[in-house]
């Protein structure tokens, strides 16, 4: 099955949009845990890497799910691709 452009841009800008929150994932879950030592300075009067293990990352992994489901529907609808909403 031949891809038009119309879905090769669709397809694009999802990988696009997957990879960097994905980037994003990974530097928050292994970056600043490998780092954590040196991340050495209060945050909300805790110390940064522990503030991060505890709460900070959860709080990163709810905001990557609800911006890419944002984004994705957003994207859904810009291509035509949405999916109707029952009533």
């Amino acid at each position: 099955m031949q891809l038009t452009e119309k879905h090769q841009e669709y397809w694009s800008k999802t990988l696009r949009l997957t990879a960097v929150l994905l980037a994003i994932w990974f530097i928050v879950t292994f970056v600043v845990g490998f780092y954590a030592r040196e991340l050495s300075f209060n945050f909300f009067g805790w110390p940064f890497a522990f503030y991060m293990g505890a709460q900070g990352s959860l709080i990163i992994y709810i905001l990557i799910i609800w911006y890419y489901a944002k984004s994705m529907n957003k994207l859904d609808q810009e291509f035509g691709v949405a999916e109707a909403e029952e009533d």
